[in-house]
């Protein structure tokens, strides 16, 4: 096969395996960590997020919201600073996240591209993100637009996240909610309802075989050369 691929390391190729894709699935209920990008007192993209928390929550997985009260903007502070530090380990806790920012300017807020900012694609050999389900929800003052929803896709994939392919986005936002922040019936609800559960569906699908499902050629090709190199370094010594 190899001999029609000149181009490839052989050692490093893998062909896809159907039982690595079926491991032995985990008890434990899924873990979901939740951010949301405002600071205001009656933030619409909390409430939003709280109504899906207790969606996730139904349908049987483990949640944690983040606050980002107090975040510093990225390289202001140390990575020790106590609120990246937060992050960082509900990152690294997570299978599987919700992002939830209202749309500003055409765009998602500055508080949520800090706390996506602040979660860094490596530490060390661990890759906080890496495998890992992600939703993403926005709210708007006016009509429906997805620009804040499109943009934490691309940022998704760059955290090389799985995406799930349905999305929220509520408009007119503070007519969609009660004085006391529940969310109303409606087909905006209905659509939040959906992608909750579709979320803990592709979590429960994915997060055993992530590691597989990310494991790739050239990361692989990288490792062995840089395996060959100290294995020569150590034979010339």
């Amino acid at each position: 096969m190899t001999n029609d691929l000149p181009n490839i390391a052989a050692d490093c190729v893998q062909i896809p395996s159907l039982d690595r894709l079926r491991p032995k699935a985990s008890e434990h209920p899924p873990r979901i960590l939740m951010l949301y990008g405002s600071l205001r007192e009656r933030s619409y993209s909390r409430l939003l997020t709280l109504e899906a928390e207790r969606l996730l929550r139904h349908f049987g997985a483990e949640t944690r919201i983040f606050d980002p009260h107090g975040l510093p903007l990225p390289d202001t502070e140390p990575a020790d600073h106590p609120k990246v530090r937060e992050l960082r380990e509900l990152s690294q806790w997570s299978e599987g996240q919700v992002w939830c920012s209202p749309e500003r300017h055409g765009a998602m807020t500055g508080i949520m591209k800090a706390q996506i900012d602040w979660i860094p694609l490596s530490i060390g050999a661990v890759r906080p993100t890496q495998g890992k389900t992600l939703a993403v929800m926005q709210v708007s003052g006016g009509s429906q637009s997805f620009n804040a929803v499109n943009q934490m896709r691309v940022l998704g994939r760059w955290m090389r996240m799985i995406t799930i392919p349905n999305q929220s986005s509520v408009a007119k936002a503070y007519e969609e909610f009660t004085p006391d922040g529940r969310m109303k019936p409606s087909s905006y609800y209905e659509r939040v309802v959906d992608v909750m559960e579709e979320l803990v569906k592709f979590t429960l699908l994915t997060r055993d075989a992530s590691d597989y499902l990310t494991d790739r050629y050239s990361e692989r090709k990288e490792a062995h050369a840089a395996l060959e190199a100290r294995l020569k370094l150590t034979e010339v010594r």
